[in-house]
């Protein structure tokens, strides 16, 4: 078995579910006492916030390449980066290790294009939403056509993340907006949707949507447990 390593803490709630989904994993292929063989290296999330915030991002990929050195030195076979937003560096990693970075938007473009569908609703940070790092990768990588909110749900759906979700808060208000803004991007075309924030999947669930919701936590683990194992 390949041993995983894990940046997480970005935030500690979603990296948590990783690790329930890796072990999860490993012990319904491999039997009842077996386990993942993995690493991880948690950041303090009050600190990559303010930098996100601030728009350090030179700072930010500073942290994010000494982490993936760390984990490979510390014996990583494979590479997981435990949230979508930190996928703005994940070139910059890739380029600082020797061992392969598993990018959280594939796992995901592979299973949304085996269901058959091509047009995606996408929900995540500000960052991820409106920056070209994710959507980009979706659309030139997968051949997907991609769609986010307007103005104002996008920043309904950030606030809810910072505000709520990485602080462990699930409120039910939160989850009816959210509803919300998945039905107007399904008016817009949608023909399934992203969590595209490892948070999200705290709150929404398959039933909050009227069409496929595709949680990137999930499928991003469950790749890794295949690379873990593959061979």
């Amino acid at each position: 078995m390949k041993m995983i390593g894990l940046i997480g803490g970005m935030s500690w709630e979603s990296s948590a579910e990783y690790y329930r989904i890796l072990n999860q994993g490993v012990r319904d292929r491999l039997g009842p006492t077996s386990s993942a063989r993995c690493l991880l290296w948690s950041f303090d999330f009050s600190e990559i916030e303010r930098l996100q915030h601030d728009g350090d991002w030179a700072g930010l990929t500073a942290r994010m390449t000494d982490a993936g050195r760390r984990l490979e030195d510390a014996g990583a076979d494979v590479l997981l980066i435990c949230t979508n937003t930190m996928h703005r560096m994940a070139a910059d990693v890739q380029a600082a290790v020797s061992i392969p970075l598993l990018h959280i938007a594939d796992p995901t473009a592979v299973q949304i294009k085996a269901a058959g569908f091509g047009k995606v609703g996408l929900l995540g940070t500000a960052f991820t939403m409106e920056h070209d790092f994710y959507k980009g990768r979706l659309r030139d990588v997968h051949g997907l056509e991609v769609i986010v909110p307007d103005d104002r749900d996008r920043s309904t759906v950030h606030r809810v993340i910072y505000d709520e979700l990485v602080a462990g808060k699930v409120k039910a208000e939160s989850r009816e907006a959210y509803r919300q803004v998945i039905a107007r991007l399904v008016a817009e075309g949608a023909e399934a949707v992203i969590l595209g924030c490892t948070e999200i999947m705290l709150l929404v669930k398959p039933e909050d949507s009227p069409v496929p919701v595709f949680d990137t936590t999930a499928l991003h683990a469950e790749a890794a447990v295949a690379m873990a194992l593959e061979g």
